[in-house]
């Protein structure tokens, strides 16, 4: 599965081979939700700092996705987090029993974009987006399929996101579960729809306003 991506001139050079390698391998890697979990090392890997405001939009192709499968780009020098959430996990997400699990379950922190601030953090139900930034120490979180204790913890068994580094507990829309030491949900990308099997990262005409260095916590 593969997902497109355009990175901007001034992240295709200056950079060693083996580090512009590894970000154009990890580019074209995605997981399923049911098939397992992939784990990002730290986010050194990719250079500290926000994501650049200044980066050239990146186009994902949503076709290849199935239900329940996720796709990972870098935009920005950051990872991005594309998933296809099915029926049973957009359930899961509008259940009072996991609103209660969360710190902040109607996303009033400033974490998103205006259009993104609803109970699936998103502009189509059906796919997530989201940075894979996890807001406590900046590490990127791991997918973790359905059945693993954190989806358990998730109060819908779907899956959700787990941070390597200190245990951060995040659900499929990147809300953190209460008792995490991150205290804020994964920020949200500007990015638009272009069509309902492609999106544009970095692209925001629904909230012009909006900008990644705007957020409370990255």
């Amino acid at each position: 599965m593969t997902a497109d991506s355009t990175p901007d001139d001034d992240d295709a050079t200056g950079q060693d081979p083996v580090r512009r390698d590894f970000l154009s391998l990890v580019t074209l890697t995605a997981t399923g939700v049911a098939a397992g979990a992939f784990a990002w090392p730290f986010l050194d890997s990719l250079g500290r700092g926000g994501a650049d405001p200044q980066a050239a939009p990146v186009e994902v192709d949503l076709s290849p996705l199935a239900p329940g499968q996720q796709t990972v780009v870098v935009w920005g020098g950051k990872p991005v987090f594309v998933v296809r959430r099915d029926a049973q996990a957009l359930a899961a997400l509008q259940s009072p029993a996991l609103d209660r699990r969360l710190r902040d379950p109607d996303s009033t922190e400033h974490q998103q974009p205006a259009y993104a601030a609803n109970w699936h953090r998103s502009i189509a139900p059906e796919y997530g987006v989201m940075l894979g930034v996890c807001t406590h120490l900046g590490c990127v979180p791991r997918l973790s399929p359905a059945g693993d204790s954190p989806g358990k913890s998730n109060g819908g068994d779907v899956g959700g996101y787990v941070c390597p580094c200190h245990g951060s507990r995040f659900d499929l829309a990147g809300r953190v579960l209460s008792g995490s030491p991150a205290l804020y949900n994964l920020p949200v990308p500007p990015y638009r729809m272009l069509s309902p099997t492609r999106l544009r990262i970095g692209d925001n005409p629904q909230d012009p306003g909006f900008a990644l260095d705007s957020i409370r916590q990255l």
